[in-house]
């Protein structure tokens, strides 16, 4: 009996496609998919979950020193003219920063590793480099999920039949968290 599905792919191209599965249900909450790949899924996501609940408080919020620079009113940088150069003007600003743990930081890079990074882009075609910004799923898993499912032992994620694939007739199902 074997271990995992082979989901007829070779071996790069199923763990790709899972960490892509995986990346997008913690990102979008739920996806649409076929009943084996969901299944594996789901036994990749919920050991995830689990120790995002686990960690979820090991922090502590520290106060530091940052150097912020000073911005006009159009948002530009301020500068000014020091032994005949421009420099920027920077001001210096106390932040209140969360860090973690040893045991939070472990679990933060297992997470890390498994997950893809996500760029959310604008639907509107104007400025979208400029308006693209990185989301961090990790983050996602800590401060959302984790305080969400930590009463919870287990089973975060439900599927639900939604019938055959037109094409091959396979049984699709959509993969959500409860």
């Amino acid at each position: 009996m074997a271990m995992y599905r082979k989901l007829g792919k070779k071996t790069k191209l199923r763990k790709a496609l899972l960490r892509n599965q995986v990346t997008a249900l913690i990102y979008k909450g739920r996806i649409v998919t076929t009943e084996a790949r969901a299944k594996e899924v789901q036994k990749i996501v919920e050991p995830m979950i689990t120790l995002a609940a686990k960690h979820k408080d090991d922090y502590e919020e520290v106060t530091v020193q940052a150097k912020v620079a000073r911005k006009d009113k159009d948002g530009k940088r301020v500068k000014e003219v020091v032994d005949g150069k421009r420099v920027t003007v920077f001001d210096t600003v106390e932040k209140k920063v969360k860090k973690d743990s040893p045991a939070r930081l472990h679990a933060r890079r297992q997470l890390m590793r498994y997950l893809y990074p996500v760029v959310e882009v604008p639907a509107d075609g104007k400025a979208r480099r400029k308006n693209s910004k990185n989301v961090d799923l990790v983050e996602k898993l800590f401060s959302e999920y984790g305080p969400k499912y930590a009463n919870r032992n287990g089973g975060y994620t439900r599927i639900i039949k939604i019938g055959q694939r037109r094409g091959d007739g396979a049984m699709e199902v959509v993969l959500e968290f409860v």
